[in-house]
């Protein structure tokens, strides 16, 4: 029996109309996993990083760092205290933060964002930079409160195991190679340098850093198949490890989350970040 024009039309409309409330479904049915379940799943990376330069007395020395912990309405205090309380349990020699305490420079967070953060402790110490989304004053004075080392273009000395080891920090704005460079003039053979944004490695190769710790990008906190991060794009890294001619850098996915309360495919995370020497002697 024919089918006539108009019903075909119709069809058509309907399967379109059928096939778009489908996509629409799957997109919301992911973006309530992402809010409800997976933004909180947090996971520890125990990571092996090959570090150039590094004595054999600093082998198999254990960094815990986190980043981007963003509190704020959508980023609760026990969803850090979570991250704290993984770190701890891992007992790293030392522990770094990469920034981006708060959302939007929101002041009203900087100490319920150090709050959450304050029971971190390590052997060697605490130390901590600025991300974009931190202001100047308040947060780096409620970290300082809580005993962690705030640096703002800065170097620290610290001795473990015998051994000199620098950890240089930036403020996320400090690009310019001449001013990175000042801070590394006469650093120790072995620095960590930290980073909020991993767009950084470019100038940590070119000044011979052995080590750089970045967070910023989240991962690109919405990670969709085919499409992938698209939201960090453009960076060197976008998570995990990644290497420019002898600088091994590392690029966390993070704590919290910005813009939307959602991650997808990628779960916030705490590093913890084993050293070695990238060429060990026979």
């Amino acid at each position: 029996m024919a089918v006539s024009a108009s019903l075909r039309r119709v069809t058509r409309r309907d399967a379109l109309k059928t096939l778009s409330a489908a996509c629409v479904g799957a997109a919301a049915g992911v973006g309530a996993h992402g809010f409800l379940y997976e933004r909180h799943r947090i996971e520890v990376t125990r990571a092996t990083l090959s570090v150039s330069g590094l004595p054999e007395a600093l082998t198999g020395l254990r960094l815990g760092f986190l980043t981007d912990t963003h509190r704020s309405m959508t980023v609760p205090h026990e969803l850090i205290d979570a991250a704290v309380q993984l770190a701890l349990g891992e007992h790293p020699d030392l522990i770094l933060l990469g920034g981006d305490y708060v959302s939007f420079g929101n002041r009203s967070f900087a100490k319920p964002a150090a709050d959450a953060l304050a029971p971190l402790w390590a052997p060697h110490g605490v130390f901590a930079v600025l991300g974009n989304h931190d202001d100047d004053r308040d947060v780096p004075a409620a970290l300082i409160e809580r005993g962690f080392e705030v640096l703002k273009d800065a170097r620290t000395r610290i001795t473990v195991r015998g051994e000199p080891l620098d950890v240089i920090g930036i403020r996320y704005w400090t690009r310019r190679m001449a001013d990175i460079a000042k801070l590394v003039k006469g650093a120790a053979p072995v620095s960590i340098f930290l980073s909020h944004t991993p767009s950084r490695l470019i100038e940590a190769a070119s000044l011979g850093l052995p080590l750089m710790l970045s967070g910023h990008t989240h991962g690109g906190q919405v990670v969709l198949p085919a499409l992938g991060a698209i939201a960090a794009r453009g960076f060197p890294v976008i998570a995990g490890e990644g290497r420019r001619e002898n600088t091994t850098a590392f690029v966390s996915r993070g704590v919290g989350t910005v813009y939307v309360p959602v991650r997808v495919n990628f779960a916030p995370e705490v590093a913890i970040l084993t050293l070695r020497p990238r060429n060990p002697p026979e």
